[in-house]
């Protein structure tokens, strides 16, 4: 199973980090491994003093492929969720500047949280809200309408690379207002009125 995250895929949030909007999704990768274990609290690790949500619709793949067209794109994928991509900030941070990948800033263990998935067809994918509350404030929300690059075209786009396969996940981009967490936080998601998962920070 293949974790393929997008970045920038909004363009507030690429202008709250000072990024340039791109013209084709930015792609990174984040292993299994990353997947936090459903119930469980998230630790903030050792190496960062700057870990930040990201909040993303998350597209679970139902059908594999290579050079999938964008208006077949559509059918590779039968259900979404949110979650989070937590980014050790401070450590991209150093990376970029070094011109070094990203992995170790957005790969490490528990840097992704999931909520269960839903079938699509009970939503419009084109006018999806979504948001995260931090202790009890809304820090985050968002809307599908506000992507660059529909989850179509980010299918299409991923598969002229990588052959997809069944049960691959792919996290869509974080609208602004992503923020640092510390010890004893509460996080919350929603999708639509539906809160799908709450987080506490150790």
């Amino acid at each position: 199973m293949k974790i393929i995250c997008i970045g920038r895929n909004y363009a507030e949030h690429a202008q709250e980090l000072g990024n340039e909007i791109p013209e084709n999704p930015v792609i990174f990768m984040k292993p299994d491994t990353a997947v936090l274990k459903k119930g469980s609290a998230f630790y903030i690790p050792e190496f960062s003093n700057d870990i930040h949500y990201e909040l993303e619709v998350v597209l679970k793949l139902s059908k594999g492929g290579k050079y999938i067209q964008e208006e077949n794109a559509g059918k590779h994928y039968d259900e979404i969720g949110l979650g989070i991509d937590f980014t050790a900030r401070d450590l991209q941070s150093q990376l970029k500047a070094k011109g070094l990948p990203w992995e170790l800033a957005k790969g490490f263990d528990g840097s992704a949280v999931l909520s269960d998935f839903y079938k699509k067809e009970n939503f419009d994918l084109t006018n999806l809200n979504f948001s995260l509350n931090k202790n009890k404030e809304k820090v985050q929300d968002g809307n599908t309408s506000m992507m660059i690059f529909s989850p179509e075209k980010i299918i299409a786009f991923v598969s002229q690379y990588f052959t997809l396969r069944v049960g691959d996940l792919i996290f869509t981009g974080t609208p602004k207002g992503v923020g640092k967490v510390s010890e004893n936080d509460i996080l919350e998601a929603f999708l639509e009125d539906r809160k799908v998962f709450d987080l506490r920070i150790q």
